[in-house]
């Protein structure tokens, strides 16, 4: 396949060519095949290469792709009050990650600054040296903020995620006449290329009536964002059990519940590349260079939570759960009469809400132990989707 996408600069080229070989190597070192898990695991997280631990900018105008936080401040001021509701029946310790370019976290702090909400400790668990850099520069004046490599063993406050399940290597599998393969990536004529070899029946269990897709159906499975939520998991428990207080994680990403995720027309998957705000399904170009994502199965990231030792908080659309955060209210504390900041402002709420943009495709989870959302969140909750 040709794509006709912005040239990168010879540095930024030649980075990709050396994290081509890393990853060649590395096919070479298992018998000629790897998963696409771990090939997607290098091309994002390859120290010093992969595109998360590399220093390209990913993200805003210079970058791939652009999120929410990084679009309105309305969003961070929105959540942070709907983290507020939960930091009241937790600990004043909130704990981010993948913070992007730290707007997000800047936002909160300042809301939460000028509403009375009290945040002690900021933790963020960043894996980018880019963005962290970038991070510490834009919050140099919130004393509270510092940033960790790796979770905690126990943490008692509110979990923030925005955009995090979906940059999470996933695997991909195969129906075929003779049953399920695991899709994987091999080495053919200097270039990679995939290559189907038996499949671990466990990877299949996350897929619901299994037997009735049809042949050729290619898709994604999460065991490692399930494993994660396992980690979070735990997290939270311990924390709850050491403070006597709930806890609770916020994630808001892109996906479906899984009677939705593999639906008989979603047959080619939902794996996405981003290059320079560009959108392509070659997840072999320019490794380091492009962010390969896929979207969140909520059903099995729910039910990971759940299974170890978390409850079902809520589940709803970024639409439906920030209007009940008050999105309007932070709307209207800028004058329509001021047309000037007013019109972006609306046109951000449109994006954010609208079911044609942001409105419906992503999602809310919220997951916790001893804790719930108010009561004007219960009308936005589909907990019954998943």
């Amino acid at each position: 396949m040709q794509l006709h996408l912005p040239e990168p600069s010879s540095d930024a080229l030649n980075a990709s060519r050396a994290l081509t070989r890393l990853i060649a190597d590395d096919i070479a070192r298992h018998a000629g095949w790897i998963s696409f898990a771990r090939y997607m695991e290098l091309a994002l997280y390859a120290p010093d290469l992969g595109y998360y631990s590399g220093g390209a900018a990913k993200l805003g105008k210079d970058g791939d792709f652009t999120t929410a936080p990084e679009m309105t401040a309305l969003f961070g001021e929105t959540l942070a009050h709907a983290v507020g509701e939960l930091l009241q029946q937790s600990a004043p310790h909130i704990l981010e990650f993948g913070a992007g370019t730290g707007k997000l976290a800047a936002d909160i702090l300042a809301e939460c600054a000028a509403a009375g909400i009290t945040v002690e400790s900021y933790s963020i668990v960043e894996l980018s040296g880019e963005l962290r850099a970038r991070q510490q520069q834009l919050l140099a004046d919130f004393p509270q903020v510092q940033w960790l490599d790796d979770f905690p063993p126990a943490f008692s406050g509110v979990v923030v995620g925005n955009e995090v399940l979906d940059a999470m290597p996933v695997s991909l599998v195969v129906k075929t006449a003779a049953g399920w393969l695991e899709r994987g990536v091999t080495v053919r004529d200097g270039s990679f290329a995939f290559e189907d070899r038996a499949c671990d029946p466990a990877l299949i269990e996350q897929i619901p009536e299994a037997d009735v897709l049809p042949v050729g159906y290619v898709t994604e499975v999460h065991p490692l964002a399930a494993g994660f939520m396992a980690s979070l998991a735990s997290m939270l428990t311990a924390g709850a059990e050491q403070s006597g207080k709930g806890s609770a994680a916020v994630l808001i990403d892109y996906g479906f519940p899984a009677h939705e995720y593999y639906l008989d027309q979603r047959h080619a998957g939902t794996l996405m590349c981003h290059y320079r705000h560009h959108s392509h399904d070659d997840p072999f170009y320019l490794p380091g260079l492009q962010d390969i994502t896929a979207h969140v199965d909520f059903t099995a990231m729910a039910y990971a939570a759940v299974r170890n030792g978390l409850e079902m908080v809520g589940y709803m659309s970024q639409a439906g759960f920030l209007l009940a955060a008050g999105l309007a209210n932070r709307l209207l504390r800028t004058s329509p009469n001021d047309v000037r900041q007013y019109l972006p402002k609306t046109n951000a709420v449109q994006k954010l809400t609208s079911p044609a943009e942001m409105g419906e495709l992503f999602k809310v989870l919220v997951v916790g132990t001893g804790v719930e959302l108010p009561e004007q969140f219960n009308r936005a909750d589909q907990s019954f989707r998943l």
